[in-house]
């Protein structure tokens, strides 16, 4: 007769084959699907979905740990004085790593983008690394400030990548290099209007 402990541990067991065989799909960047997942864990569909009541939250966890801090992700700039340079450095970071795991985030922006009320599980990499990267500097103004982390999520993110290599044909990296070019000129022409200091509020 199965113990207690038994039946907790092969259930551990489980959760933690479907949760790394997303991970490995998402790090193959081939597409995240919930059968899928299943089908490389070895479990049935059904199965799966015991655990997980949806992709989204399957995704969730498999993703938590994938994506270093922001500190790790900016310490080859952490020294550099320019804001341009470290925006620059994180959307290059930032969209070489949506590129490697991309059946994963486009399987989280489709699921999300359908279901509005689960947007918030969407990670939001992009805005603690914008965050960390203009941390150092004063700006323009606060308003000044703001209006630049907006914009700079527009051109940083994944939707943009998607956008230009989907729609406008462009390779992976040309698209990088396009999103890399409008972060900086961005973040150069928001400073271009004030005094940067260090240490900034």
């Amino acid at each position: 007769m199965e113990t207690a402990t038994g039946r907790a541990n092969q259930k551990a067991r489980t959760r933690r084959a479907i949760v790394d065989a997303c991970r490995d799909l998402a790090r193959s960047g081939a597409e995240v699907t919930m059968p899928q997942v299943a089908k490389a864990a070895l479990v049935s569909e059904a199965t799966a979905y015991r655990y997980f009541p949806d992709l989204v939250s399957l995704l969730q966890e498999a993703l938590e740990a994938v994506w270093p801090g922001p500190d790790e992700v900016l310490a080859p700039v952490a020294a550099s004085t320019d804001p341009a340079e470290r925006v620059a450095f994180a959307t290059e970071r930032l969209l070489r790593h949506v590129l490697a795991h991309q059946g994963a985030v486009r399987a989280m922006i489709s699921h999300t983008i359908a279901a509005p009320a689960r947007a918030g599980a969407r990670p939001g990499l992009r805005f603690p690394l914008i965050e960390h990267a203009l941390a150092p500097f004063g700006g323009p103004s606060p308003e000044a400030m703001t209006r630049l982390k907006r914009s700079l999520a527009l051109a940083c993110g994944a939707e943009a990548l998607f956008v230009l290599t989907d729609l406008y044909g462009l390779s992976p990296d040309d698209a990088i290099g396009v999103a890399v070019h409008t972060a900086r000129t961005l973040t150069e022409a928001a400073f271009a209007r004030g005094p940067v200091s260090g240490g900034g509020s």
